[in-house]
């Protein structure tokens, strides 16, 4: 029993944080309004940037048959036909993840500021803790199809290869204007990290804690180490656990774990697996193989 109630070590609370996270109704408050709508503007659109991402199919039928028939021009223009709008979804995806990197750390600025400290502000700021939790559910959803579809990268080369060919051979491309070459090359290093969306998370976390130097790291480090643990008490608590009302709820709440965890351990310095990390990564891998 002892273990099961175990939170992680906090500032401010030395038994760690123990409060309900309403991950389902929290409502912004007054203070909050600004923050919320700026990010609520972003979050608005990422279902629709998943139904998009489990729908897409690819080309590679299309891309097969130009390839194998070299020669053949309509072969060819049938191809660059089906990759061309396909590729102007993948620029809408990699947007997206410029569009979310800009809300987290919206969010990470309004959450570790002084002088509130971590714990304070999770339970003081529910509706941006769960607009938090949120970029997480979809960056670790995101990342799954994205994983699961390898048509994504084998569309986007053959696209580029076809521009280079194109270009050298001075053909007209529809479609350039809308990805140039600029853009490609970012996309393309985008699209060759098996988690792309968490890749650009966590980049958007370091950079924050770089460009944040008056800020104390541990405000940064400490709003995640504490967000996971108020994940794993309320999966642990069955007071808290029985307050769910959707019973999608409790793998949103490992999702947002996961996530917090990755995003710690690429802040750390030390990282989440050594011994002095505040987050205690066994406790953890005991709730998420339970489930």
């Amino acid at each position: 029993m002892g273990n099961l109630l175990k939170v992680l070590t906090c500032t401010d609370l030395e038994q760690g944080p123990n409060f309900f996270l309403d991950f389902e109704n929290a409502q912004p408050t007054e203070s909050e309004k600004d923050i919320y709508n700026q990010v609520n503007v972003v979050l608005k659109d990422a279902e629709g940037i998943l139904d998009d991402l489990q729908s897409y199919r690819g080309a590679g039928l299309e891309i097969r048959e130009a390839i194998q028939h070299a020669t053949d021009e309509k072969l060819q223009e049938k191809a660059w036909g089906a990759v061309v709008p396909l590729v102007g979804k993948l620029k809408k995806f990699y947007e997206f993840s410029q569009r979310l990197e800009a809300a987290l750390r919206g969010l990470l600025g309004a959450l570790t500021s002084t002088p509130y400290s971590p714990t304070q502000h999770l339970e003081r700021e529910q509706a941006l803790a769960k607009q938090f939790a949120e970029i997480l559910h979809f960056t670790l959803r995101f990342d799954e199809l994205k994983m699961t579809n390898p048509a994504i990268q084998n569309d986007f080369s053959y696209y580029r290869r076809t521009l280079s060919r194109m270009r050298i051979n001075n053909v007209p491309a529809e479609g350039e204007n809308e990805v140039n070459n600029e853009l490609a090359n970012r996309m393309s290093l985008f699209y060759a990290e098996a988690t792309p969306m968490l890749k650009t998370l966590s980049d958007a976390t370091t950079k924050f804690v770089s460009e944040n130097k008056n800020l104390p790291i541990e405000n940064t480090t400490d709003c995640l180490s504490t967000m996971a643990s108020v994940c794993r008490v309320m999966l642990e608590t069955p007071e808290y656990k029985s307050r769910f009302t959707n019973e999608e709820t409790v793998s949103f709440c490992l999702r947002v774990m996961v996530g917090v965890i990755i995003l710690y351990d690429h802040v750390h310095p030390v990282g989440a697996f050594a011994k002095m990390s505040k987050i205690d990564v066994r406790l953890f891998s005991l709730n998420i193989k339970e489930r």
